[in-house]
């Protein structure tokens, strides 16, 4: 038997056909996205938007589907027929307006100039007013809804988004029927919803982004979201009641898109999720394992047991099922990652894919803290644990004499300091962490960014078998409703598994980083508002003398 996942990038959408009694790829393709900038709608006069064209979403998922299986029909093993799921990750929070019969408002003649009747990328951070407003409120009125996501709501995130579009553009407002998550909306598009009302939701999405939680009766009370607005409150009777996780099914294949991707009517749907939730899957999570998706962001998850559902501030949540059924998953990130060294490498140095590989090689002869360098990894925000995006980047401790290579490390250092800050801030909070697993592009493809990563966390880093993982997690996902094994974690079992790789830390490159990591917390803490009392007036000496004693 095989199952499908489909993985929707920042810049693109993948298909991936499994088997799945070994997790053996058959076949793969990607689609770019043709509109905007590499797939991102911008706006020159406002740095904080970024959208995406649902018709791009849509043609994606027709080109990717049928490429893949055309890859996976050059195996004599492989049958369509015997395709018995497809699974969905998202990139998220990406909410979506749409009509009451589930069509992208983006896609009515009337809207398709309007960038507001778009999908609202999880990158977009328009809403960051909307998002203070909605961490005062919520701290004042229901403290309850902020503890599940770490104490502060992020401009990342749903209802800032949607209360952001009513405030600068009624019209698309009150076009909208509701409005749908990106990852709830592609399981709905395949099964054939046509009433908005009749889409099945995740509780990944519902969880992390939503506030939604069974105790208080699903989402935040119309009390509430009137507080913020009275259309906001009326909103909520046009949204959902009940969000489910990834052991029941989205739908069915309906019989248009079994016609358009040549396969078997009828098979499961899986209920969507986000990238990195269903990436740690496709990475073999499990309690005491800490999954990295390191990617254009960086997305941190971890699973504990039911008995354990304390708060911890900072992180996107502590939500029941939104990873595995049956656990608590904890998610935490970096808002920027190989989105900085994108920055640097092709924006700033104006080169491309072949300038990074020569930048990489040479920061991996240079020693830690031989630069004289260090830069805050808030190039986009912080995500996690300050929440907060408007942040931005910094480099202390350049001369007339900084290579661009120097500074290149000098930021893959930053990305590896904000890592370690995350699990500091799990492990504080008595979430067990023995085993770091990291997947993603980066992860395969850049040994010095891995060896970096193991000496500033001092742990060892682990890389997952699949170059695929958000994909692969879908697929399993898929496989796991379709009933191709007894549990899902049999079926995770058996489709995943490790390279035979590790990253272990240098006993002498992680002294020099205990120091360094102790100047990138004075930053952090000091620009970052925990305290006012931080003492910079040593930083950039005590970068001299480290500088000095690692070219000795």
């Amino acid at each position: 038997m095989f199952s499908i996942g489909i993985d929707y990038g920042t810049n693109s959408v993948r298909a991936l056909v499994v088997g799945t009694d070994d997790g053996f790829e058959y076949g793969t393709h990607v689609y770019n996205y043709p509109s905007g900038d590499q797939g991102v709608l911008l706006d020159p006069a406002d740095p904080l938007l970024a959208r995406q064209s649902p018709a791009d979403y849509l043609e994606g998922l027709e080109a990717s589907i049928r490429g893949a299986l055309a890859e996976a029909a050059k195996h004599e093993k492989f049958d369509t027929s015997k395709v018995i799921g497809i699974g969905v990750d998202t990139t998220g929070s990406s909410p979506l307006p749409v009509d009451a019969e589930n069509r992208a408002l983006a896609m009515d003649p009337r809207f398709t100039d309007n960038l507001n009747a778009y999908c609202w990328l999880w990158k977009d951070h328009t809403s960051w007013r909307e998002a203070q407003k909605i961490t005062a409120l919520g701290k004042a009125e229901r403290p309850e809804y902020l503890a599940m996501v770490g104490d502060t709501y992020s401009s990342e995130w749903w209802w800032s988004k949607i209360w952001h579009c009513l405030n600068v553009d009624r019209d698309v407002f009150d076009a909208a029927y509701s409005w749908v998550e990106l990852a709830d909306w592609i399981p709905s598009v395949l099964a054939g919803v046509k009433a908005s009302s009749e889409i099945k939701r995740g509780v990944c999405a519902a969880g992390h982004k939503g506030l939604y939680n069974p105790k208080w009766g699903g989402l935040p009370d119309k009390e509430f979201l009137g507080q913020l607005d009275p259309a906001i409150a009326d909103l909520r009777d046009r949204l959902y009641d009940t969000a489910q996780d990834i052991s029941v099914p989205a739908g069915t294949l309906s019989p248009e898109w079994a016609e358009k991707l040549g396969l078997p009517e009828g098979i499961a749907i899986a209920t969507g999720a986000f990238d990195n939730h269903l990436g740690s899957i496709g990475c073999g999570i499990e309690a005491g394992m800490l999954v990295k998706v390191i990617g254009t962001s960086t997305c941190d998850c971890a699973i504990v047991d039911l008995s354990k559902s304390d708060t911890i501030p900072g992180v996107c949540g502590i939500v029941e099922g939104s990873i595995l059924p049956g656990f608590y998953g904890i998610e935490a990130g970096q808002s920027a990652v190989g989105d900085i060294f994108k920055w640097w490498v092709e924006r700033v140095c104006g080169g491309g894919p072949a300038m990074h590989d020569q930048l990489s090689a040479e920061a991996s002869t240079m020693k830690p803290g031989q630069s004289g360098l260090i830069a805050l990894d808030w190039n986009n925000g912080n995500r996690t644990i300050l929440v907060d995006q408007r942040l931005t980047g910094l480099i202390l401790g350049q001369t007339l004499y900084t290579t661009r290579a120097e500074i290149y490390r000098a930021l893959v250092e930053a990305t590896a300091f904000g890592a370690r800050a995350i699990v500091e801030r799990m492990t504080d909070y008595s979430v067990p962490i023995d085993k770091v697993v990291c997947a993603g592009g980066i992860a395969e493809k850049n040994p010095m960014l891995m060896q970096v990563y193991a000496d500033v966390m001092n742990r060892t880093m682990l890389v997952t078998r699949s170059a695929q993982t958000c994909a692969l997690g879908a697929a399993i996902a898929a496989a796991s409703v379709a009933g191709a094994h007894e549990s899902i974690e049999v079926t995770t079992k058996a489709m995943t598994g490790l390279k035979d790789i590790r990253y272990d830390p240098i006993p002498e490159n992680v002294a020099v980083y205990e120091q360094l990591y102790g100047l990138y917390l004075t930053l952090h803490d000091g620009f970052g508002g925990i305290t006012r009392d931080s003492d910079l007036s040593r930083v950039m000496k005590d970068l001299i003398d480290i500088r000095d004693a690692a070219r000795a």
